[in-house]
């Protein structure tokens, strides 16, 4: 269509301006920009040739630019940690799968992938037993030793990678929105959480000190330093935090926020990542149970306010080092870890160390000015028109 103009109300080509994806809301106080559309000819008038002549461009040869684009910042608007999946590009089915993904990967896939540990860690260990009856009493637990602690703890830190993923891969979110709302683990306040745990810890002993119970008293006799006695010992050391975090990754990290972008309501989150953490736990009484899912429900309560996980990780940790290293140094190590009952006497106690660590965790966060929301880049001022200079006019003379 060599020598032919295009008409004057046509368009002219170039980049239109970005904006949130076709189908999303602006950020408050920002217009969404529609693409570009372009009338058809003229009636009776032939569409613009593809390929023009040589020597020159043919209006259908100039490649368009699209007009919008995926946003950086995966929130449009601030998102308390209970609702960070409602990103721009939210399904509801990706929580939907998710959350059955979590759990099959806790039951079935990690504990088959992590099986060679187990293999190794029965072979290392040794014994006078046959390798496949010491193979299944580390596997289930029947009888705690050093390969059947590692396997245990190492399938639960794998946790935090099956998280990772589900983030990832189903949600294409970068994992680290998994830890809190900057989006990073804030490893300051996670030590600053640990020497709080201590607080709270002498707390609790001086409850326990002043509340009956009806509990045999437990020897204080130390237990013989062995060889068995030492690599538990180390295991617990590297590997406790570890699981804590993998724990805390899947119950209240994706749980809590698969459930909570599904319901829209922090407290229906809370309660049902409370109720199945104390559920996975196994066989409990009443108390135990109570215990476990107060502990639950103040854990994800925590990570609301705080905006992160690390809060409930510190408090976990310790927790943990602290049941299994005295019952390495003075208990039952099996008892410990299969305990299936408590009196309700030591309700009083946990709740006692648990209420103590929320008031200073609390208080510590608001005297660091600690970020509870995400923050997404406020959009950009409009753009007001140059001002025309004033015409100086000579007065007359």
């Amino acid at each position: 269509m060599s020598g032919q103009t295009p008409p004057p109300d046509q368009p002219p080509y170039g980049r239109p301006p970005y904006g949130p994806p076709p189908g999303y809301p602006a950020y408050p106080g920002q217009q969404q920009h529609p693409a570009q559309q372009y009338p058809a000819p003229y009636p009776g008038q032939q569409p613009y040739p593809a390929q023009a002549s040589p020597g020159q461009q043919s209006w259908g040869s100039i490649p368009q630019v699209p007009a919008t684009r995926r946003p950086s910042f995966p929130h449009p608007e601030p998102r308390e940690y209970h609702m960070m999946l409602r990103t721009w590009t939210y399904r509801w089915w990706r929580p939907a799968v998710g959350i059955p993904l979590l759990a099959i990967g806790m039951i079935v896939v990690l504990p088959l992938v992590m099986m060679p540990v187990l293999v190794v860690g029965v072979l290392i260990q040794g014994g006078e037993e046959d390798f496949l009856d010491a193979f299944l009493q580390a596997g289930t637990l029947e009888k705690l030793t050093p390969a059947g602690m590692a396997y245990l703890n190492l399938t639960l830190a794998a946790m935090i990678l099956w998280t990772w993923g589900l983030i990832r891969v189903l949600h294409q979110m970068r994992p680290r929105w998994l830890s809190s709302v900057v989006p990073k683990l804030r490893w300051t306040f996670l030590l600053i959480c640990l020497g709080l745990s201590v607080v709270a810890l002498i707390a609790s002993f001086v409850v326990s000190l002043l509340v009956p119970t009806d509990q045999a008293p437990q020897s204080t006799e130390l237990n013989p330093l062995n060889g068995t006695t030492v690599a538990l010992a180390l295991i617990v050391l590297f590997t406790t935090p570890l699981q804590a975090a993998g724990e805390e990754y899947a119950f209240r990290g994706y749980l809590m926020q698969a459930v909570g972008s599904l319901t829209r309501s922090k407290w229906v989150a809370i309660l049902v990542s409370a109720t199945l953490f104390a559920i996975a736990h196994g066989l409990q009484n009443p108390p135990l149970f109570f215990d476990r899912f107060m502990f639950g429900l103040i854990a994800a309560w925590l990570v609301v306010r705080t905006g992160g996980l690390e809060a409930g990780i510190a408090l976990h940790v310790f927790n943990n080092y602290l049941a299994f290293g005295l019952a390495i140094a003075i208990g039952d190590i099996n008892e410990t870890l299969n305990v299936s009952e408590i009196s309700w006497w030591n309700i009083p106690v946990t709740l006692t160390q648990s209420l103590v660590y929320v008031a200073l965790v609390l208080w510590v966060g608001r005297k660091v000015g600690l970020q509870t929301r995400t923050r997404p880049p406020l959009p950009p001022p409009p753009q007001s028109p140059p001002e025309q200079p004033v015409r100086q006019v000579a007065d007359p003379v």
